[in-house]
């Protein structure tokens, strides 16, 4: 009994499931895809997350900006009240009170633009100032001085 196979060798695969096509009747079909789909799918979606990502950096860099000019504006302000007159030494915590006198020069004093009553003798309240514990200043501008000096 010497059965010969009918399937000639040179139409049978090593490796069946690697064929591009189905090798069965009953097989899935399988149609090949369209590269250039399937890139720019894929490049869209790599540009539509990597745009979102610039946007969150370009945030966290105005942010930074913003944080930058504070500090800037800090040390101007720290520097114009160490400059002003003080007839006593302020405490970490404390809060006093900016004025500017008739000759343009500062002046801080530990009483308040409501307490002056009519005695009020200086050009105009600038500020409320804080000391804070890195001897820079919490300032509350007065936003009738700034429009004032807006103005000129």
């Amino acid at each position: 009994m010497n059965e010969e196979n009918p399937i000639k060798a040179e139409n049978v695969a090593e490796n069946p499931g690697l064929l591009p096509y189905a090798h069965t009747a009953g097989g899935a079909v399988i149609r090949p895809e369209d590269e250039g789909k399937i890139k720019g799918k894929s490049v869209m979606a790599m540009r539509q997350q990597t745009d979102r990502q610039m946007g969150q950096l370009k945030g966290q860099m105005q942010t930074l900006v913003e944080q930058a000019r504070e500090i800037q504006r800090r040390i101007e302000v720290s520097e114009r009240i160490y400059t002003a007159t003080m007839n006593f030494e302020p405490h970490i915590g404390q809060t006093l009170y900016m004025y500017e006198r008739h000759n343009g020069t500062d002046l801080l004093s530990l009483v308040a633009p409501h307490e002056w009553g009519r005695s009020f003798k200086y050009r105009r309240f600038v500020a409320r100032v804080t000391m804070l514990y890195d001897h820079t200043w919490d300032v509350n501008f007065n936003e009738e001085a700034e429009v004032a000096e807006e103005v000129r």
